[in-house]
C-alpha cells in the first residue's frame, strides 16, 4: 500500500531551568523585559506530526512517502528517518529558511517561555501531489495532517480533483482555523482523526452537527486518551477499543504512534477494530518513552503485548501480517 503522509516536520529544543522565573521576574517593569536564564540542560528531539507518523508506520515495516517542507538543517534528521525505511526524497527543501523548531524553557514549577518558528513549513504550499505520484505510483491513502493552512487545502483540493482518497487530520490547526477552512479539510474524507476535545470544535467551528459530520466523511476516528478510541460511522454502532496498560513517560506524539499503528493495520486488510488495536498498542510504546521516535520494540514483544490486551485470537491475527 502507497501511503503519502503530508504535514508538520520539526524539531523541539528543550531546556530546564532549575529556578524560577518568577524570582526574576519584576511584575511593574514588563513592559522593559530583558531577562536570560543560564539552563541545566538541552534536548533536541525530532518532532512534527508528518514525521512522527512516516517513522511509525517504517517500524511497523511499511515505507511512507514523507511529503512536507524543510531546510538545508535537515540532513541529520532526513539520515535519521531514511535509516529507519521513511521515502524522503518528496520533501521540499527550502533554500533561504530553517526546519520548523520549537524553543521552550521549563523552570521548576513547570512554568515555560516558548516559541515556535514554523520556517520552512510555509512552502509546503509549494508542494504538488502529482509529481509524487509519477515517482511513487497513485496512493492508497494521503494523510493531511497539521501544516501551513494553504499546504493542507491545496493537498485537500487536489486529493478531490485526482479522486485520491485522503484522511483528514487537522489537530493543532482546529483551535486556530475557521469554519471555511475546516470544512474543507473535512468533508470528504475517508477518514477524520480527532480527539475528543477536537471533536466537538470541529461540530462547533463547521457548525455541523455529530450526524452531520460522519454524513460527509467515512469514518471518523476519535481518540478517547486513557479510555482508548471509538470508532464511529453513519449509520452504524460506534466501535469502542481500550487502551493498552502503560506506565506513562510522555504523552507527546502519542497521537501520532496511534495514527500510524492504525494505518498500517489498514494497509494490511484488517478491519476497524484490529486497526484501533494495533494503533493502541504502537502508542502504548510511545507513551513510555521520552521523545517521539525513541521507542523501541521487538515484532514479538509487539505480539505479546497485543496478546495480553486484546487475546490470543486478535495477536494471532496481527502476527500473520507483521513482518
Amino acid at each position: 500500500m502507497a501511503l503519502f503522509i503530508a504535514g508538520s516536520i520539526a524539531t523541539d529544543h528543550l531546556m530546564s531551568f532549575g529556578g524560577k522565573f518568577a524570582d526574576s521576574l519584576v511584575v511593574e517593569q514588563l513592559d522593559k523585559l530583558s531577562v536570560s536564564f543560564l539552563v541545566d540542560n538541552l534536548e533536541i528531539r525530532r518532532g512534527g506530526c508528518a514525521a512522527n507518523i512516516s517513522f511509525g508506520l517504517a517500524r511497523m515495516g511499511l515505507r511512507p512517502t514523507l511529503v512536507g517542507a524543510v531546510g538545508e538543517d535537515f540532513a541529520d534528521y532526513r539520515s535519521w528517518l531514511e535509516r529507519h525505511g521513511v521515502d524522503c526524497d518528496s520533501v521540499h527543501t527550502s533554500a533561504t529558511l530553517h526546519t520548523a523548531r520549537f524553543v521552550c524553557t521549563t523552570d521548576s514549577t513547570l512554568a515555560q517561555f516558548a516559541s515556535f518558528y514554523p520556517g520552512a513549513m510555509s512552502e509546503a504550499r509549494m508542494i504538488e501531489l502529482a509529481p509524487i505520484v509519477a515517482r511513487v505510483g497513485e496512493p492508497d491513502f494521503v494523510l493531511i495532517g497539521p501544516d501551513d493552512p494553504t499546504a493542507m487545502t491545496r493537498h485537500t483540493e487536489e486529493c478531490r480533483k485526482r479522486g485520491f482518497r485522503f484522511v483528514a487530520d487537522p489537530s493543532q490547526q482546529l483551535a486556530f482555523g475557521d469554519g471555511e477552512l475546516i470544512r474543507g479539510l473535512v468533508d470528504g474524507a475517508a477518514y477524520l482523526f480527532s480527539n475528543e476535545y477536537e471533536s466537538h470544535l470541529i461540530e462547533q467551528k463547521t457548525g455541523w452537527s455529530r450526524d452531520e459530520v460522519l454524513s460527509r466523511v467515512g469514518i471518523h476516528v476519535v481518540t478517547l486518551g486513557a479510555a482508548g478510541v471509538r470508532i464511529d460511522q453513519a449509520g452504524q454502532a460506534s466501535i469502542t477499543v481500550k487502551a493498552c496498560e502503560v506506565k506513562a513517560a510522555d504523552p507527546t506524539g502519542v497521537g501520532d504512534a496511534f495514527r500510524a499503528g492504525f494505518l498500517a493495520a489498514l494497509s494490511w486488510d484488517l478491519g476497524l477494530e484490529r486497526a484501533a488495536q494495533v494503533g493502541c498498542t504502537l502508542a502504548a510504546y510511545v507513551v513510555e518513552s521520552v521523545g517521539t521516535q525513541e521507542y523501541r520494540f521487538t515484532n514479538a514483544s509487539f505480539i505479546e503485548r497485543m496478546e495480553h490486551t486484546y487475546g490470543a485470537q486478535v495477536a494471532a491475527e496481527v502476527a500473520h501480517k507483521l513482518h
